[in-house]
């Protein structure tokens, strides 16, 4: 599958099927909301420290698999499985969240400012 990197796309294998997923601006909406954040420098804030809980990786899979176009929802997101399981989802959320915001991983984020 082809990605584009430089529009925030990453490719994911879920449930040993191929996946698009990209944080839009309306999955960035949609995250905003979950986590009641006033606007994306709160959520690039909530990330960075890279402390993620396992609700968190469900719903930032869910809205990239959206914004993908991958009509599915956090529930499906959640009875999916990764290869190498929970450390497979945090991989897809890492390379995600970098490839929306920036070359830096999440936890490098809140080292270097």
């Amino acid at each position: 599958m082809s990605v584009n990197r430089r529009r925030g796309e990453v490719a994911a294998e879920l449930d040993g099927q191929g996946f698009r997923l990209c944080l839009t601006l309306g999955a960035l909406a949609e995250l905003e909301a979950a986590y009641e954040a006033d606007d994306l420098g709160a959520l690039i804030e909530r990330f960075a420290g890279g402390r993620l809980s396992a609700r968190d990786l469900i719903r930032i899979v869910g809205a990239g698999l959206r914004g993908g176009g991958n009509p599915v929802s956090d529930e499906e997101v959640a009875r999916m499985q990764a290869a190498d399981g929970v450390a497979g989802f945090a991989k897809i959320v890492s390379d995600l969240l970098a490839a929306t915001f920036g070359a830096k991983q999440p936890a490098e984020m809140s080292q270097n400012p």
